[in-house]
């Protein structure tokens, strides 16, 4: 019998169904049934303890002031108890309980309890360390030409050896170039929206490697694919290439020779939701791909390739910015696999979604530049603790929190020299901002005027757009990098409020002029 491409998704989603349903039975995070809690009467107490014994097993510890009473209770702990297994049949806590995967209802509901006496009514807002001051800091605005429909762009990317534009787009899931005077041309229709581009040249073509998502909303369902497209090819709707299928929402793809045998290998990202994972694709001496696995987590959010160990090889270090949320580092072991290393660890309210590597204070080491504020799991109230952060390192990866800056809702960070002044300024895009009592925090631009202490501008550019990316790179071909970001403009709301910005818009350009 022959399956149809309906079929077989439908196939593939009863399947995942199944892991899914699996996972969160038979899981780390099950309950151990012959060593039961015996609860002392204090409610603070006996929550505390429950929440150590087994939300730890699957991240950090969440303090009950992170998030509000309401939120713990009617959204961030209602979806967490399925991870624990909960169920209400064939548990009677005050005897030896039977064989069972889950948490029991009476030790659930102690955690409930915990949370919900212990959780503020509201959180306030954090403190600025300076205030935002509206200008333009030498930048200019320039911006295509708005179509007639919604803009829903979730990529803007730079090759940098042409410093073409590409961007795509939730809707018509199609590849634009756009050249020097912001005009554009189709370049090939995408089986879903691209997330992420990398770019290589291969027997002297251009070639452009797009991480098409797939799904845009968080779900475990394998329709993502990286594509390959002739960037050379002067012809429109070109035919792209597969290079892999059958992903859960790839969000990025990175090249880097891995085993040092002269081909290029990739690492792609699959964010998935419950199930997710990084991947190897090794390149075999025929061109074909054999795909390994370096990590079943998901939630991986951005990834890096460099030395980071200092002996030659290339590793890889990954942000995961859902469950246990940090940065791991991947170490080459120069046999083809991977050892493990974890730098940075943060509770899961913290929706990290993007990072740089930048020496920040001129010691000589790269620093861990983060921005936290991916608004959209199971609690979507501002938070006080989203944002900007610089942790400097002491030396070999430990880390030490420098600086924070408060920005609602912050998903992407770029850190460059924008100004020329020898040392490296930041530029932030806030997806889930509070639109509306703050919308300039959906852009700044933090200028370092000296070692480790920055001027933060809210360059006024929010009636233009909703910015979900950010890229910088020299346009203009000045010397100078500018700054483009890409407008999704409706959608993925957790405020009520109607958008005040152009919804047609594309993307803008920040023209760069400044020098010191």
């Amino acid at each position: 019998m022959k399956l149809n491409k309906t079929g077989l998704y439908t196939i593939y989603l009863l399947l995942f169904v199944f892991l899914i349903t699996g996972s969160m039975l038979f899981n780390s995070c099950k309950n151990n049934t012959t060593n039961l809690y015996k609860p002392t009467g204090d409610t603070l107490a006996d929550g505390k303890m429950l929440a150590q014994k087994y939300c730890t097993k699957c991240h950090q510890a969440v303090q009950p002031d992170a998030l509000t009473k309401d939120v713990w209770k009617f959204h961030t702990l209602p979806a967490m108890s399925h991870y624990l297994g909960l169920s209400t049949y064939g548990i009677d806590y005050y005897k030896k309980a039977p064989d069972t995967s889950g948490i029991s209802l009476p030790e659930w509901q102690m955690i409930v309890a915990y949370y919900v006496k212990a959780a503020p009514t509201e959180l306030h807002a954090a403190n600025k360390p300076a205030p935002l001051v509206s200008d333009w800091v030498g930048f200019s605005l320039r911006k295509p030409e708005a179509p007639k429909n919604i803009a829903y762009t979730t990529l803007t990317a730079v090759d940098p050896s042409t410093n073409k534009l590409y961007t795509s787009d939730v809707i018509t899931t199609k590849l634009y170039e756009w050249d020097a005077n912001l005009k554009s041309r189709t370049v090939a229709d995408l089986p879903s929206a691209a997330l992420d581009a990398a770019f290589a040249t291969e027997n002297g073509v251009r070639q452009g490697i797009f991480s098409c998502v797939g799904q845009i909303m968080p779900m475990d369902f394998p329709d993502g694919r990286v594509m390959k497209v002739d960037l050379d090819s002067k012809k429109t709707n070109i035919e792209p290439s597969l290079v892999q299928s059958d992903l859960a929402r790839p969000v990025q793809t990175i090249g880097g020779d891995f085993n040092k045998d002269g081909l290029a290998d990739w690492v792609i990202l699959g964010q998935g939701n419950a199930i997710g994972g990084v991947y190897l694709l090794k390149q075999n001496a025929d061109h074909t791909f054999t795909q390994n696995t370096i990590s079943d987590k998901a939630g991986a959010a951005q990834g890096i390739v460099g030395d980071f160990n200092n002996d030659g090889w290339p590793d890889l270090m990954v942000l995961f910015g859902r469950g246990d949320e940090g940065v791991w580092m991947f170490l080459n072991d120069q046999k083809g696999g991977f050892t493990t290393k974890v730098i940075l660890e943060l509770p899961p309210a913290y929706d990290c979604n993007s990072f740089q590597l930048a020496d920040m204070n001129h010691d000589g080491k790269p620093d861990l530049v983060l921005a936290c504020g991916y608004n959209y799991h199971n609690s979507r109230i501002f938070k006080p603790y989203h944002g900007l952060y610089i942790y400097t390192n002491e030396g070999d990866w430990k880390l030490k929190r420098s600086y924070f800056y408060p920005i609602n809702g912050c998903t992407k960070v770029v850190a460059a020299d924008f100004d020329g002044d020898g040392d490296i300024d930041l530029a932030t895009v806030a997806f889930f901002a509070d639109f509306k009592n703050n919308p300039a925090e959906s852009f700044i631009y933090f200028e370092q005027d000296k070692p480790m202490n920055f001027k933060p501008h809210a360059i006024p550019v929010n009636k233009y757009g909703r910015w979900m990316t950010l890229e910088a790179a020299d346009m203009n071909h000045d010397g100078k990098l500018d700054i483009v970001l890409g407008n999704y403009s409706n959608g993925f709301m957790i405020e009520d409020v109607k958008p005040s910005w152009d919804q047609h818009l594309p993307f803008i350009v920040l023209e760069n002029h400044t020098r010191k």
